[in-house]
């Protein structure tokens, strides 16, 4: 692969030369730092230089020259939570939604997660494989550059197996960096409801041994949850996945003050996921820890729940991530930019907080912030062309407008095929 410069770039995004893998915390989330008329050479898929275009270096003559003519440059987002291998829509619940119906209602009703497990039961895992392809190569074409894709629509031994089989096929052909976690603990199977503890035997005894044999997962996460597991259920599972090599990562206080982030902390986690309902006694346990809050906008914008409080987790020196939840269910959108502008319109970061906990902190969240989430020499080359708008605050000013020009992943133009 050769050499391939980008020329006159209004402003390059998302510079980090020095801690290029650390996370920011507090105030540090509102510095993007930029290059203002900036050229970015890549090499072999990562970056090699960038700086100023009086400082523009002598290149070979098979160097492929790109002129960005005054567009800007931005990392790729990191999409560190999402469950985008799925059967099928669920947009009947959607309707039930508008017509008064709770999330806990309708999961109680048999839809929800319990929905989605029994659709996927049907379907064949080529099947699963072709759709959930489609899935990632549409993500990747809105400027995805990493991600984490979750099991936990099959609860049963086969059917999460045949999700995690899936992923293991993704992260084979896919361009961009993927983890793969398991999530058997996303809900009770109704054949189990009056035996919760045969469920977590199932989890425990038999699903994590033949997925770390098989080595299909990466992490292990549960949802820890009013209506779903108990913090203890969750310690019991989390304490059995680290014996086996999968470090924890957990969705807490959607739906409550249920002590998520404190089992979470307790486990070291990578990271707590959703946080709707946090108060001063979750924030004081996670900024005594190395557990990423991430903040789940979409789910909140759709399903008409509390934000999570993610200006009050900086203002008190905590790092914050935001990912897509993409999902059939709750968040049915794997757009990051949509992301950032929900979190800048109905959280009140700034768009520089928004756009360091869709990059940097999201890659700190999965592991991944050596090879991607900033403009860093060494890492791969995989960022965001956008259209020519005057400021970074434009993007999520105009929410609802596709603004990525280009996505450029290893040095390349990404062009589905």
């Amino acid at each position: 692969m050769a050499q391939t410069l980008f020329i006159n770039i209004q402003s390059l995004y998302g510079v980090i030369t020095t801690d290029a893998s650390k996370r920011k915390s507090g105030k540090e989330m509102n510095v993007f730092e930029k290059i203002s008329n900036a050229f970015l050479l890549t090499d072999n898929g990562l970056i090699m230089s960038f700086g100023e275009m009086k400082d523009l270096p002598s290149i070979s003559a098979d160097t492929t020259v790109v002129d960005v003519k005054g567009r800007m440059i931005l990392p790729c987002f990191v999409d560190s939570h999402t469950h985008l291998v799925f059967a099928k829509s669920r947009e009947e619940e959607f309707e039930m939604r508008i017509h008064g119906k709770s999330y806990e209602e309708i999961a109680a009703a048999g839809g929800g997660i319990l929905n989605s497990a029994k659709k996927l039961a049907t379907m064949s895992e080529d099947e699963l494989f072709e759709s959930a392809k489609e899935r990632l190569y549409e993500v990747i074409g809105y400027g995805t550059g990493a991600i984490e894709i979750k099991s936990g629509y099959g609860l049963t031994v086969e059917d999460e197996i045949k999700m995690l089989r899936v992923i293991k096929r993704l992260k084979a052909i896919s361009p961009i960096p993927t983890k793969s976690t398991f999530l058997g603990a996303h809900a009770i199977p109704a054949i189990f409801k009056n035996n919760r503890e045969a469920y977590m035997d199932l989890i425990i005894n038999t699903m994590l041994p033949q997925i770390v044999n098989e080595k299909l997962a990466d992490y292990c996460d549960v949802f820890c949850d009013q209506g779903f597991f108990t913090v203890d259920e969750t310690d019991r599972i989390l304490t059995a996945a680290s014996k086996h090599g999968l470090k924890a990562k957990i969705h807490g206080n959607e739906l409550g003050y249920t002590g998520g982030v404190q089992v979470a902390v307790k486990h070291n986690a990578l990271s707590v996921d959703h946080l709707e309902y946090t108060g001063n006694e979750e924030i004081e346990c996670l900024l005594n820890s190395n557990t990423m809050p991430v903040a789940l906008p979409n789910c909140s914008f759709f399903l008409g729940i509390p934000y999570s409080p993610t200006r009050k987790m900086i203002d008190a020196g905590l790092p914050v991530c935001l990912a897509s939840d993409y999902n059939p269910g709750s968040s049915p959108n794997g757009r990051m930019s949509f992301v950032v502008a929900l979190a800048c319109i109905k959280m009140k970061l700034t768009p520089e907080e928004a756009f360091n906990a869709t990059t940097i902190n999201g890659a700190c969240a999965i592991e991944m912030s050596n090879e991607v989430g900033s403009i860093t020499i060494g890492k791969r080359a995989n960022f965001i062309i956008t259209k020519t708008i005057p400021s970074l605050a434009y993007i999520p000013y105009r929410f609802g407008v596709y603004l990525v020009d280009e996505v450029v992943i290893n040095g390349e133009i990404w062009r589905q095929n």
